[in-house]
C-alpha cells in the first residue's frame, strides 16, 4: 500500500517509538492523526507534522469509536494503524515482604496493552471493513509486541504476557481479516532509545546497549518508524511478528 495521501492513526504517536511512526508517515506524504494522553507532546507533535491530536485513552470503547470518527472527519478513511501505545513498569510476582503482587498491578498492565491494542484494532476494522479497497487491499494495521513476549525477565510478568498475547492475536486476526483485505502484523522491538529509556543514566542506557550483538547499540525509534513503512508498503507482509532486535536474546535479568 502507498502512504501517500492516506490517512493514518498511531496510538502512542506522541513520542517514542510512535512518534518516530508518525513523523515517518507525515514525511511519506500521509495525514497523521495521533492518539495519546499526553495532551501537551501530542498537541505539539500534530502542529509538528500539520497532522492531528486526539486525547485518548486506548483502552475506553467511546473515546476510540469518537476519536476514529473525528480523524475520518479530517482525514479521510484510516487506510493505516500503527498501536505503539503501552505501559510496562516492572514488578515480580512476589514482593519482598513475601506477599503476592496486587492483582491490579498485573491487569494495568495488560489492559493498556493488550486490550487497549485490540480495543483501537476493533473499531478502526469496524469502520475500514466496508470501504472501497485500494487495488487489492483496504488497509493494514501493525501492533506492538516486544522481544518480552519470548525473552521476558524476571519482573516482567504482566508485560510480557501482554505482549505474548499481541504475538498470540496476530496470526487468527489476520485470517479473519483476509476476507476484507486487511493485513494485520506485529513488530516485537528490543532495546530501543525510547523517553523511558533516555531517563536512566548513560552508564546505564551504555550497558544495556552493550547487550545487542550487532549493531552493537540501542536501536533508534527511526528504526522502527522504518519497518513500519516496509510493512505498509509491502503486500505480501501479513499475520506475521516480526524481531526487531539486533539479534539480542535478553537474559533471566
Amino acid at each position: 500500500m502507498q502512504i501517500e495521501a492516506q490517512s493514518a492513526i498511531v496510538t502512542g504517536g506522541a513520542s517514542g517509538l510512535g512518534g518516530a511512526t508518525a513523523e515517518m508517515l507525515a514525511r511519506a506524504g500521509a495525514k497523521v492523526a495521533i492518539f495519546d494522553l499526553n495532551a501537551e507532546a501530542g498537541e505539539a507533535k500534530a502542529k509538528e507534522l500539520g497532522g492531528a491530536f486526539f486525547k485518548v485513552n486506548v483502552t475506553d470503547e467511546s473515546e476510540v469509536e469518537e476519536a476514529i470518527a473525528k480523524a475520518e472527519g479530517l482525514h479521510g478513511k484510516a487506510r493505516i494503524l500503527v498501536n505503539c501505545a503501552g505501559i510496562g513498569p516492572p514488578a515480580k510476582v512476589i514482593n519482598r515482604d513475601g506477599s503476592a503482587i496486587p492483582l491490579q498491578g498485573f491487569t494495568s498492565i495488560v489492559n493498556v496493552n493488550l486490550f487497549g491494542s485490540f480495543n483501537v484494532l476493533s473499531k478502526w476494522a469496524a469502520a475500514l471493513h466496508t470501504a472501497e479497497p485500494l487495488g487489492e487491499e483496504r488497509g493494514v494495521v501493525i501492533n506492538t509486541a516486544s522481544v518480552a513476549a519470548f525473552d521476558g525477565q524476571i519482573g516482567q510478568a504482566a508485560y510480557a504476557a501482554s505482549k505474548g498475547g499481541i504475538v498470540g492475536m496476530t496470526l487468527p486476526i489476520a485470517r479473519e481479516f483476509a476476507r476484507y483485505g486487511i493485513r494485520v502484523m506485529t513488530i516485537a522491538p528490543g532495546l530501543f532509545l525510547t523517553p523511558l529509556m533516555q531517563s536512566l543514566p548513560q552508564e546505564a542506557q551504555d550497558s544495556l546497549g552493550a547487550q545487542v550483538p550487532f549493531p552493537n547499540r540501542l536501536g533508534h525509534p527511526e528504526e522502527y518508524a522504518m519497518m513500519v513503512e516496509s510493512i505498509v508498503r509491502n503486500p505480501m507482509l501479513n499475520g506475521e511478528t516480526i524481531r526487531l532486535d539486533g539479534a539480542i536474546r535478553m537474559a533471566p535479568k
